[in-house]
């Protein structure tokens, strides 16, 4: 009979020693404060047959036949400007950039169609926003419809998940509508 009190007791104490512990807490929620600095626009001209201002903080890169690269290396972040001469196939480049933005729509929960017009300086075109884990995130294209076609995209050096890279998306995004909407052909 001692010895089943023993070991009644041993348990009980072995027990009360395991459950004894700190109750466990969830964490609250955070996010990760991703902070840009204010963009700051510089006036960018070349030989080429169109100007625009760009974000001061990004570096630009010629390539070849007008077309640019437009680095954010903290972002990890490229945009990609096309230019191609409008010589009777306006509707083929239309058709194209049209084609490559619908091409992320596998991946897209939506794309955003953002008509962009301005008559005075005779810059017509259209922004999409595709949202989701897409390649890209924002696109566009402008023309004067009868010399000049330019196309953008911006691209991030990493596996696309929209959630993580989302204020850097933003950010560019809205650099991409001010090369759109101060764009002026030559």
């Amino acid at each position: 009979m001692l010895k089943k009190i023993i070991t009644v007791t041993t348990i009980l104490l072995a027990l009360s020693i395991v459950s004894c512990k700190n109750d466990v807490l969830p964490k609250p929620a955070s996010f990760l404060r991703l902070d840009y600095p204010e963009a700051k626009y510089a006036n960018f001209q070349n030989n080429c047959p169109f100007g625009f201002e760009m974000n001061e903080e990004a570096i630009i890169k010629g390539e070849k036949d007008c077309g640019f690269t437009i680095t954010y290396p903290k972002m990890k972040a490229t945009i990609y400007l096309t230019y191609k001469p409008v010589n009777g196939d306006i509707e083929k480049l239309l058709k194209d950039a049209q084609k490559l933005t619908y091409e992320h729509v596998i991946k897209a929960d939506d794309i955003l169609e953002q008509p962009y017009l301005n008559p005075e300086k005779k810059v017509y075109g259209m922004f999409y926003q595709v949202n989701g884990n897409a390649a890209t995130n924002s696109q566009f294209y402008v023309t004067d419809s009868t010399k000049h076609f330019l196309t953008g995209s911006v691209y991030f050096y990493a596996k696309p998940n929209f959630d993580s890279i989302m204020p850097a998306a933003s950010y560019i995004k809205n650099d991409m509508q001010r090369i759109m909407e101060t764009l002026k052909w030559k």
